[in-house]
């Protein structure tokens, strides 16, 4: 992996150029590229939330633009999400198939409205418990805003660090950590944006017809409290 203005770059080729974007980062509009400025004009294939991290597809020709849309708009395309959730979930796996309505209220939120929402489907897998929090793999299979964010709190499992969704603005050491000081708890967050990311992409490469998978590393934020959760449940256990 190699870095173009700061942004990690996981593949480039003659039609496309997969990066690992940063949480913070904004994707913005077609024709500009969020990874490399200097760059050629780039166009983009999807969208991640400003604050989700990962992998993320950017098109070099009109052509490779044309045969993703299309792949993202038959379902050809396979993604997978990690999300750090709020609670310890009764389930393994389960299909949330519930219609969202976006834009909806002064907080712009995503909510389920079986009246009005356009059809939405998400598979979930936990991955490891912690007891109060839990890791789950994300799946979507539609591609509305906050998707994801909106169905895990339908379910009862915000992300963590998600407000906009009903869980804490910020994670400190202190509510992951039931013995770290109390006194400690003002220190630095462990996460101050929703602890969402963006595993992997599967698709049919638009130049040479592979299947492609580009995968992203977790990132240092979710990785430390990862770290810290599997050390506290190690020493619950012992």
């Amino acid at each position: 992996m190699v870095e173009k203005a700061g942004v990690p770059v996981i593949w480039s080729d003659d039609s496309i150029i997969v990066i690992d974007k940063p949480a913070g980062l904004l994707a913005i509009p077609d024709g500009y590229d969020p990874a490399a400025p200097h760059y050629e004009p780039l166009w983009i294939v999807h969208r991640l939330d400003r604050y989700t991290s990962g992998v993320m597809v950017l098109a070099r020709s009109t052509s490779a633009h044309r045969q993703l849309n299309t792949q993202f708009q038959e379902r050809q395309v396979k993604k997978a999400y990690l999300a750090l959730v709020v609670g310890d979930p009764t389930w393994e796996r389960i299909v949330v198939d519930q219609p969202l309505r976006e834009d909806v209220g002064r907080r712009h939120r995503t909510v389920v409205d079986q009246q009005n929402g356009k059809p939405s489907v998400t598979r979930l897998e936990v991955l490891d418990r912690f007891g109060s929090y839990c890791l789950i793999e994300a799946s979507p299979e539609t591609g509305r805003r906050h998707q994801i964010r909106a169905h895990l709190s339908a379910v009862g499992f915000p992300i963590a660090g998600d407000s906009l969704y009903g869980s804490k603005l910020e994670i400190l050491r202190s509510d992951i950590e039931h013995n770290y000081p109390g006194e400690l708890q003002s220190g630095e967050p462990l996460l101050n944006r929703p602890g969402l990311h963006a595993r992997s992409i599967e698709f049919e490469h638009p130049l040479t017809h592979k299947h492609s998978l580009f995968e992203a590393p977790y990132p240092r934020d979710i990785m430390l409290i990862l770290d810290i959760l599997r050390g506290g449940a190690r020493r619950a256990l012992s």
